[in-house]
């Protein structure tokens, strides 16, 4: 008998899940599509990130037990199920206190995890300063054994390691089909030790391991790197290094230099409680990788301080919310959907006493990648004309467009867009006159810090609207007739979240839609579309991103 991937099979009985809920909570997390129905291939597959999940104690409490947040833990697993996650990772802080009344909190973190592994969905966490004792080193491989790539929820993950017996578990990395994980852990060891005796230089004796993982892993897989604490924190100034950005200057250069040559994209950490994606530098600035700090599953929520050093380049920040992360991987590609709620209050800085009665979770900001594109950094008001690529005979380009965002951070500093693109192949589309090409970064840097603002915030999805820019792809002239080409009938397509193709202009959020028989000419406005028979280009005045391809609509 066949036997069927777990994956798949919950796409063909998707709907069963609707079955699953959590006592008392209202939880509307079927009302948006699973990521991997965005993903181009059959074989796509997601997993989950959260962070922080501390509650408080005592009589403030609001009934959560063991100093942990439990309503809100219980809330995402349920979002991970209707993900169809692989798996899920946890940057840390799994409670507030290693023990409440002298009994240990970890165990009850552990007990909540149980929904995701009835569901076939591993969970693998790293540590924070709050389970930073040699107490809780030894505690945390003894409840969650798959860091150790033991016992019985290892589930699909493989090739476990650690760079030391005294880090067994606490510091690891694994595979998953083509990716890899390494998590990182800065505190207190199995042994009661830190290395040079503290535990700001924990991190310094793992850079050479970290580098090994990293170096790996080849070029045709993704790696990603997971620690509690952040290379540039926003509140809190205590880093994975150390104390401050000066602390362990020379290896935390090393480890910069180590995720940009190795490939890394993404560094992902929590710490801070909220929603913070910028761009990372050494201290040369020769090298760098996206930092994502993620945002709170907790009962509190921090406001950014400034002091990065000039090595910061912001691009994204959303404060106050509860929210989680998709990663979504689809060969080559990898797509981010980060999804928040509000805390329950109105729209601030708002400590919690008890957990939300609801959760509307909306998708507030997707972002990504492609192992076979590049990624442009485009400042406020530069052109992304410079925005070009190639894949297997088809050429991709921007004719126009300017970053015209005013949107700053919290501390006003200018938000920047990091444009991603990517391909996939011709045969992914029935009809299809040219390779996919992929374009990340376009849509209006995500900015929700006003704490003036009232209301249940979010309140809706975030838009995805662009700047104004004309988009060229080339196509196969032998696979449309020259008749053909004047009807307006071939042309740059958009792909939607339902996997049907469109006429780009057709998704725009404004504009009027024109047919042009012929070239690009500056000045066209919105709508505007074309195909240009001498050069066997299409091109679109479009104000969205996405996957775009050349054909008949």
């Amino acid at each position: 008998m066949m036997q069927l991937d777990r994956r798949k099979f919950l796409r063909i009985g998707g709907a069963s899940l609707a079955g699953l809920a959590v006592s008392g909570l209202d939880l509307p997390w079927l009302s948006y599509k699973p990521a991997l129905a965005t993903a181009i291939s059959e074989d796509a597959w997601c997993f989950g990130i959260m962070a922080d999940t501390q509650w408080r104690t005592g009589s403030n409490a609001g009934g959560e037990p063991a100093s942990c947040a439990v309503a809100v833990i219980d809330a995402l697993n349920q979002q991970f199920i209707g993900h169809q996650c692989a798996f899920v990772i946890q940057v840390g802080d799994l409670v507030d206190t290693e023990a409440v009344n002298g009994v240990r909190s970890l165990p009850t973190r552990a007990e909540h995890c149980q929904a995701l592994y009835d569901a076939g969905i591993g969970f693998f966490p790293v540590r924070g300063n709050h389970e930073a004792s040699a107490t809780a080193a030894n505690e945390l491989p003894v409840l969650f054994p798959q860091t150790t790539g033991t016992g019985a929820h290892v589930f699909g993950a493989t090739n476990f390691t650690s760079p030391m017996e005294k880090l067994q578990g606490l510091s690891y990395s694994f595979d998953w089909e083509n990716v890899r994980c390494v998590l990182v852990d800065q505190f207190t060891r199995k042994d009661n030790t830190s290395y040079n005796n503290s535990t700001n230089n924990n991190v310094v004796d793992q850079v050479d391991w970290v580098d090994q993982r990293l170096a790996d892993t080849g070029d045709d897989r993704h790696a990603f790197v997971f620690a509690h604490k952040n290379l540039i924190g926003q509140n809190h100034k205590d880093v994975l290094f150390g104390g401050n950005l000066a602390s362990n200057a020379e290896a935390r250069d090393a480890f910069l230099r180590s995720l940009d040559t190795n490939g890394v994209r993404y560094y992902f950490g929590g710490h801070d409680h909220m929603h913070h994606r910028s761009i990372v530098t050494d201290s040369t600035k020769q090298y760098a990788v996206d930092q994502i700090i993620c945002s709170s599953n907790s009962y509190k929520f921090y406001i950014p301080k400034s002091g990065d050093d000039g090595r910061e380049t912001p691009v994204c920040q959303e404060l106050f919310t509860l929210g989680y992360y998709i990663v979504t991987v689809d060969g080559p590609r990898v797509t981010v959907d980060f999804y928040s709620s509000s805390h329950g209050h109105d729209y601030g800085d708002f400590d919690l006493v008890n957990p939300p009665s609801s959760f509307n979770f909306y998708l507030r900001e997707r972002f990504g990648y492609s192992l076979n594109g590049n990624q442009y950094l485009v400042n406020r008001g530069e052109a992304y004309t410079s925005i070009q690529g190639q894949y297997q005979g088809t050429s991709a380009r921007i004719l126009s467009g300017v970053n015209g965002n005013s949107e700053t951070d919290y501390l006003e500093r200018r938000l920047a867009k990091t444009v991603n693109t990517g391909w996939a192949g011709s045969d992914a589309v029935a009809d299809a006159a040219s390779c996919i090409f992929s374009l990340w970064g376009m849509v209006d840097n995500l900015s929700l810090y006003n704490a003036s603002l009232t209301g249940l915030l979010p309140a809706a999805k975030e838009s995805t609207a662009t700047d104004v820019y004309t988009l060229s792809l080339s196509y196969d002239p032998a696979k449309v007739r020259p008749s053909q080409l004047v009807t307006g009938k071939f042309a740059l397509a958009l792909r939607d979240d339902t996997k049907v193709w469109h006429n780009a202009v057709d998704l725009n959020a404004g504009g009027t839609k024109k047919f042009v028989y012929g070239p690009w000419k500056q000045g066209y406005g919105l709508g505007t579309y074309g195909v240009d028979p001498k050069t066997a280009t299409v091109w679109a005045v479009i104000d969205q991103e996405g996957d775009f391809v050349a054909k008949f609509i």
